[in-house]
């Protein structure tokens, strides 16, 4: 049986097209969602939809969180800021897994003007079922968080 999560989700305008498909796609596998906005491709600044997500995810109450943006950088930027989080910027499906089998990423950044719809669907559905290995990374990630 597949496992499902709780996912904090939110983009501003450059990713607001493949949030609301990757919302749809995660709704209809039985994931849980908290859309934090933004609510339609109108111009509008990431850190407001960012760091929600990020706040969300820290505090437990969601168990993933993905943001995305026309680049993905700037939203893994402000999610990072929040203690706790480790988001990565993933384009490609060996980028995903490593971000979670290595990195233990409990967000995933996604810019919209990098890769197509069915890539970013694809990284999602990659994301979610790869399993942190432990092992070798769990010193990392212990400096990580300890760091921030």
């Amino acid at each position: 049986m597949k496992k499902t999560f709780s996912i904090a989700i939110g983009s501003d305008h450059a990713g607001f097209a493949y949030k609301e498909a990757i919302k749809g796609m995660l709704l209809s596998e039985g994931h849980t969602v908290r859309d934090f906005g933004t609510h339609s491709p109108e111009r509008c600044d990431y850190p407001d939809f960012c760091f929600p997500v990020a706040r969300a995810v820290a505090g437990r109450q969601a168990e993933r969180g993905i943001v995305l943006g026309g680049s993905g950088n700037g939203e893994a930027m402000a999610a990072n800021r929040v203690r706790g989080v480790r988001c990565g910027v993933c384009w490609n499906e060996q980028v995903a897994i490593w971000s979670r089998s290595h990195n233990d990423a409990n967000c995933l950044a996604i810019g919209e003007r990098t890769i197509t719809l069915d890539e970013a669907l694809h990284i999602v559905r990659v994301w979610l079922a790869t399993e942190f290995e432990g092992g070798r990374h769990i010193p990392r990630i212990q400096k990580l968080d300890s760091m921030a």
